[in-house]
């Protein structure tokens, strides 16, 4: 309360961030978050809740870092912010050339292909972020979620009342999925290749006898590919993108082998 109470009043008044005591409330909740015991975003029942003052520390966290050099071999980075470091201790196994920023968290069992995980991200355990994945600033990624080549985790600070991208336990995103603006995908889900969602894109489930529309939010294990639909311009009628729920995962198939079986028994490229 005492680290929360100091950030609202450094928020409405940055005068305060040259205060020793203002800095210091900033680092330890930064801290916090690179040791996954504060959460920009957590689980409140069947909902999620923002910890808004929690982003507001992120942001306050830049204008009191000072840029430096930061080595690496033969690489050199100029930046504001260290590098996530003690990868054997965490229980994470890193290759190169993945990044992890301080600020974030990595739990054990987690694999970093060369990818990029940003400040204020939560990673939990056993998670896969493959080849050239990023997850963005305060990006939420549950239990045993598979992020494929290319997968693009949207990152938001500001507004700070705006939610993150929440990918639930178990998903799967398929490769070049682009999840950005606060979309949240439910337990157990699968996106097919290339699905792009956004807070405007229409997510329609077609398995029934008539369609059903979502926006913003995938519902748990549901099966999803990229679509279009038509819409009217002035110019005339043109598609554009929507995702499609096309099918459910079997209950009764093993979580791990279910991921690509979900895609191959909907005819779905992973």
């Amino acid at each position: 309360m005492q680290l929360q109470e100091l950030i609202e009043q450094a928020w409405a008044d940055r005068a305060l961030l040259k205060a020793a005591e203002t800095q210091q409330a900033v680092r330890e909740v930064v801290s916090l978050l690179d040791q996954g015991k504060l959460r920009v975003a957590e689980p409140a029942g069947d909902d999620w809740k923002v910890n808004e003052w929690v982003k507001k520390a992120v942001i306050l966290y830049f204008p009191i870092q000072q840029m430096e050099v930061i080595e690496v071999g033969p690489f050199e980075f100029h930046d504001k912010i260290a590098l996530k470091k003690n990868y054997q201790e965490l229980g994470v196994r890193v290759v190169p050339h993945a990044i992890a920023r301080h600020g974030s968290f990595v739990n054990k069992g987690v694999i970093m292909m060369p990818s990029y995980v940003n400040i204020g991200a939560y990673v939990d355990e056993g998670t896969m972020v493959d080849t050239w994945a990023t997850v963005g600033s305060c990006a939420q990624v549950g239990r045993n979620v598979h992020l494929s080549g290319g997968v693009g985790l949207g990152g938001v600070l500001e507004p700070v009342q705006a939610a993150p991208v929440i990918i639930e336990d178990n998903v799967f995103v398929g490769s070049r999925c682009i999840v950005v603006e606060g979309v949240r995908v439910g337990r157990e889900a699968v996106l097919g290749a290339n699905v792009v969602l956004t807070a405007s894109s229409k997510i329609i489930d077609v398995t029934g006898p008539a369609p059903v529309e979502y926006k913003g939010y995938v519902p748990p294990r549901s099966v999803v590919i990229p679509g279009t639909i038509p819409k009217q311009f002035a110019a005339g009628e043109y598609q554009v993108p929507c995702a499609l729920i096309i099918g459910k995962r079997k209950e009764s198939t093993d979580k791990k082998t279910s991921l690509n079986d979900a895609l191959r028994e909907n005819n779905v490229s992973v």
